[in-house]
């Protein structure tokens, strides 16, 4: 493969990320926690909603609510990065040598 190969090769492989990414960014990810929580949050990691059940409004632990909302904004963050790195891995294996 010469040097123009790999350039083009290399170009196309940047503009398949970058359309992942897009992709990615506009892909919701839903996380529920013990039915108290409920968080939908893109791709791109920007939150679209934070729904908490009635139920969880009439708990007088205070820090258990708080604790349900961290863990799901934290397992929705987690899903994305995986996500993520399979789009990268999956691009990175269509390079030779890789």
């Amino acid at each position: 493969m010469n040097v123009q190969q790999m350039i083009m090769q290399a170009q196309k492989m940047q503009r398949e990320m970058q359309k992942a990414q897009e992709e990615l960014a506009k892909k919701e990810f839903k996380i529920s926690k013990n039915g108290i929580v409920d968080i939908t949050i893109m791709g791109d990691k920007k939150i679209v909603s934070i729904n908490i059940s009635d139920t969880a409004l009439d708990i007088d632990d205070k820090e258990f609510l708080e604790l349900a909302i961290k863990d799901a904004i934290n397992e929705a963050i987690a899903q994305i990065d995986d996500a993520n790195e399979a789009i990268q891995a999956r691009i990175a294996n269509k390079i030779p040598g890789f």
